[in-house]
């Protein structure tokens, strides 16, 4: 039997909804159909070049904060980029906005890092926007369910 995959999740979460939405996409991860997946989640200002650099593929989750993301997943992405530049080129990623404005800003800032980094996006970002909404967790939970069955069945 093949190693587990490892699926790492990178996401802010410094309020109780957020922290909804971060469980939400672990719960989806973790699905009992996933059968060769690791899960691993930590806050941006935990994680850091080596995670990325063990990991398969990574899921990104931010808050807006002043039309940009926030400044814990900017410190990831300082702390990471140079040091991940040259070995992760290609890694399968995602990534959700929490947003109470439209989330330009904050998708645009992620893409440019990303694009830098030549990591892959292999499945649309999820814009959580306006006032909360449960439904918010639910597309979270496909969100993380899409990315490790994804991973699981060897797509990326």
């Amino acid at each position: 039997m093949d190693a587990k995959k490892r699926l790492l999740v990178v996401a802010h979460a410094p309020s109780p909804n957020t922290l909804k939405l971060r469980e939400a996409v672990v719960q989806g991860a973790q699905h009992e159909d996933i059968e060769n997946v690791e899960v691993t989640v930590l806050p941006p200002l935990e994680a850091g070049p080596d995670d990325v650099l063990a990991c398969d593929a990574i899921i990104l989750g931010t808050t807006e904060n002043l039309g940009y993301m926030s400044g814990a997943l900017k410190d990831f992405f300082d702390r990471s980029y140079y040091p991940c530049l040259e070995k992760t080129q290609g890694l399968p990623f995602t990534f959700y906005i929490r947003a109470g404005l439209d989330g330009t800003g904050t998708h645009r800032a992620i893409e440019s890092i990303t694009t830098g980094l030549r990591w892959r996006l292999v499945q649309e970002p999820l814009l959580c926007h306006g006032e909360y909404r449960d439904e918010f967790e639910g597309q979270c939970r496909e969100l993380g369910l899409y990315m490790a069955a994804g991973l699981d069945a060897g797509l990326f």
